[in-house]
């Protein structure tokens, strides 16, 4: 017996299969796994698909419901009501309702009606009409001698609520008798109907400027503020321009040369001019948004020169 000649019982050992080894080898072309491709990998599963029964996904029901009627609304903050007052851009003698708050810019849209919201401190009385107040924020309106009615009606815009006028049906005029023609005359020249003028439309637009620079000088001239609100035009329509910057040396400069040296013609150094601008942030640091009307008028008022406005 040599070691070359020890092996095994015949039939206990079997070779194994080897796949992929051509179509006559029995596992041949996809190797046994039935399949070609992600279906013959180890570890994949097709997620959902149940061998064309219904799916469980489909089969299960399901929970929830959007209100296809549902209401939107436009929330309001005490704070941001808050700096409208501050800014004079409300008219507190009437009702502020949700008209009166896009119309001021305060809020874009009014959707369905607006909600008062938030806490914090009012500084003058406000009457207010909205759809819902939360009771703190209507405690708050309360104890600035103001109130808050609550209001469903929907808010209609002012050109829904004018009706409009019915066109009347057209009446065919019964077409007279042809004469002779006369002699065609020189038609004379037509004169230009005269454009009846223009209201001034910043007549209304100065009053709220006007009530809030009441809180610095209790006798303001209704007059200087308008003509300060016309200087400024259109420029206080944009929230950069309405209010003034301090903390912003470019805002500073245009002050300084838009208003100072260009409206009430001031001459010296820049440096003295500056002070001035400086002295005014001062003046109004209690406010956090410093009106550009009430700024104006101030520089002019501690010039002396609110008369040559």
């Amino acid at each position: 017996m040599r070691l070359n000649e020890l092996h095994d019982n015949p039939g206990a050992t079997k070779a194994r299969r080897r796949i992929g080894r051509g179509i006559g080898s029995g596992k041949g072309k996809t190797g046994g796994r039935g399949v070609k491709g992600q279906k013959s990998r180890s570890g994949v599963a097709i997620k959902g698909f149940e061998g064309g029964q219904m799916p469980i996904f489909k089969r299960l029901p399901k929970r929830g419901f959007n209100k296809p009627n549902r209401k939107k609304f436009a929330e309001i903050s005490i704070r941001r009501l808050g700096q409208a007052i501050e800014a004079g851009v409300l008219d507190l003698k009437k009702d502020v309702d949700a008209n009166a708050l896009v119309a001021a810019g305060v809020i874009r849209r009014a959707h369905d009606g607006v909600r008062l919201l938030g806490t914090g401190k009012l500084s003058a009385a406000v009457k207010l009409t909205v759809a819902y107040a939360t009771p703190g924020a209507q405690k708050i309106v309360e104890q600035a001698k103001g109130s808050v009615t609550i209001s469903d009606a929907k808010p209609v815009k002012p050109e829904e609520a004018a009706p409009k006028a019915k066109k009347k049906p057209a009446v065919k005029k019964e077409a007279a008798p042809k004469a002779e023609k006369a002699p065609a005359k020189k038609a004379a020249p037509k004169k230009a109907a005269k454009k009846p003028a223009k209201k001034d439309s910043g007549e209304a637009r100065h009053v709220p400027y006007w009530e809030a620079v009441k809180k610095y000088d209790a006798d303001a001239s209704e007059d200087v503020v308008r003509k300060i609100v016309n200087y400024c035009g259109i420029a206080l329509n944009s929230r950069d321009g309405k209010f003034v910057a301090c903390t912003d040396a470019e805002e500073r400069d245009t002050v300084r040369d838009g208003f100072l040296k260009k409206k009430l013609k001031l001459k010296g150094d820049d440096a003295d001019l500056d002070a001035k601008v400086m002295a005014v942030c001062e003046q109004m640091k209690k406010d956090r948004l410093k009106n550009r009307v009430i700024f104006y008028y101030l520089l002019a008022q501690n010039e002396n020169m609110l008369g040559d406005l």
